[in-house]
């Protein structure tokens, strides 16, 4: 749900610096030393982000069709298991160069912090007008909805720096999560319960390297990957009457779904497994080139947090009791209409009309600029 990373360039990649040949025309000049390479974002990356976006705003709409039918259903259990983590894996990826600098620390605070209380406050209000519930009560510390994700990338990001240093960090992320899924007294606090047991798979676009992201673009990656996918959805076709599909939103224990203690050891293990699978074939098949869609890779949390207003809406307003909703002609259209706005809401215009509240700059905020404030240090690192 970038970052399901920040929409704002943070991944472009840094182009080396072309310095003239020395000799003795060369005269001394700082524009070519000294000027700051240009950066250039990568497709992959933003393309990957504008489709698992796409993915989200589809299961959100599939998720009242799947009573009325099985391969709603499937899509919506095989999609799930696999859009998210790829967004968080993206994200943790994009998170490696987080030192906890003053700078990265105040972009953390306008850039996730920020957004989330506007969109808990904003989504409170909203339940309390569109949902029928005056009184629903205003809790930072209770995420509702989509802001989860805000909350979880704040902690995971903060913490950054500690899996820099363990030695086996992956493993420690995983083992943490399966302690999540068999203590339900964890509470509500923050989603914490998101928030640990999806942690392996940030701690995992931590560790991973360009080379592998190479390797599961390779052609053989993306011939092998159909297969799979085909599979998946069979899979998934046989066990949606059979599974609880809250098993894949992660945010309950074992016992809180009244299933054995054990049973979430083995889940959240088994469900990383299949969902690892699924995001490398996700990859595999992500365009590496510029695209029409390219560009609104860059508004994805735009589009994540502003389509949480329709997508629940939907359900306060009754949309989907209308019974040709629930024939195939009408989940075809739930579904391209989800497409479609969501893509809309990822242009450039509603980036534009919602920065105030997604990418503030809040200078009258901070004492000093980070910016400046960062450079200061280092100044004094190298003077001692």
């Amino acid at each position: 749900m970038s970052e399901i990373s920040r929409p704002t360039g943070r991944h472009a990649l840094a182009l080396p610096p072309q310095r003239p040949a020395p000799g003795p025309a060369t005269a001394p000049t700082k524009t070519p030393e000294t000027a700051k390479p240009a950066k250039q974002r990568d497709s992959f990356f933003d393309n990957a982000k504008y489709l698992a976006i796409v993915l989200v705003a589809m299961g959100h709409a599939w998720e009242p069709l799947r009573g009325d039918s099985r391969a709603a259903a499937a899509l919506y259990i095989t999609v799930y298991t696999f859009h998210m983590p790829a967004f968080i894996v993206i994200s943790g990826y994009f998170s490696r160069s987080f030192d906890a600098s003053p700078n990265r620390i105040k972009r953390l605070v306008t850039g996730i912090a920020v957004p989330y209380v506007i969109f808990e406050v904003a989504y409170t209000f909203f339940k309390r007008w569109a949902g029928g519930d005056p009184d629903y009560p205003i809790s930072l510390l209770d995420p509702w909805y989509l802001t989860w994700f805000l909350a979880a990338l704040f902690i995971w990001r903060l913490t950054t720096p500690l899996w820099k240093m363990v030695r086996w960090p992956l493993p420690l992320a995983l083992a943490i999560a399966v302690l999540a899924s068999v203590s339900p007294d964890i509470g509500d606090d923050l989603d914490l319960q998101r928030v640990l047991q999806f942690l392996p798979f940030f701690v995992l676009g931590l560790v991973l390297k360009p080379a592998h992201f190479q390797m599961v673009r390779r052609r053989e990656a993306r011939i092998l990957a159909l297969p799979v996918f085909a599979m998946a959805l069979v899979f998934a076709y046989w066990a949606a009457p059979r599974m609880n599909a809250a098993w894949f939103y992660r945010r309950d224990s074992a016992q809180e779904l009244a299933a054995p203690g054990w049973s979430g050891a083995v889940m959240t293990i088994g469900l990383f497994g299949c969902s690892l699978v699924l995001v490398a074939c996700f990859f595999a098949w992500v365009p590496g080139r510029k695209l029409w869609f390219t560009a609104l890779g860059a508004g994805t949390l735009y589009g994540y947090l502003l389509h949480g207003f329709l997508a629940k809406g939907s359900r306060f307003w009754d949309w989907y009791d209308h019974d040709w909703i629930h024939r195939p002609l009408g989940e075809i259209t739930v579904t391209l209409l989800a497409g479609t706005v969501i893509t809309l809401l990822c242009t450039p215009p509603v980036q534009r009309m919602f920065r105030f509240a997604m990418e503030p700059k809040m200078t009258w905020a901070f004492k000093q600029d980070a910016t400046a404030l960062a450079k200061g240090q280092g100044h004094r690192e190298r003077a001692e």
